[in-house]
């Protein structure tokens, strides 16, 4: 927590900063853990900045899903070529 926050105040009107989170910025208590900390971490974020929010589905889950379909598919198959009374 203290690096992070440490590391927003040193870039703060420096560098450009991009930042990815699958919290939404009023759950980011989690992330910091004190109310005063969180406040002047997202004060320093947000001054300047550009939100973005994505919503849909998520392209790391879908593919996931997908490679898991795949497995599944292919170990049934395996499954099936090797027992002895396949039905």
């Amino acid at each position: 927590m203290e690096v992070l926050f440490t590391f927003l105040a040193d870039r703060y009107e420096r560098r450009s900063l991009m930042i990815t989170s699958n919290l939404v910025i009023r759950q980011w208590d989690r992330i910091f853990k004190d109310a005063m900390t969180t406040a002047a971490a997202i004060d320093r974020l947000v001054h300047h900045s550009i939100i973005i929010e994505l919503t849909g589905e998520s392209y790391r889950v879908e593919h996931a899903t997908q490679q898991t379909g795949a497995n599944v598919g292919t170990a049934k198959a395996r499954r099936g070529k090797s027992t002895k009374n396949p039905q």
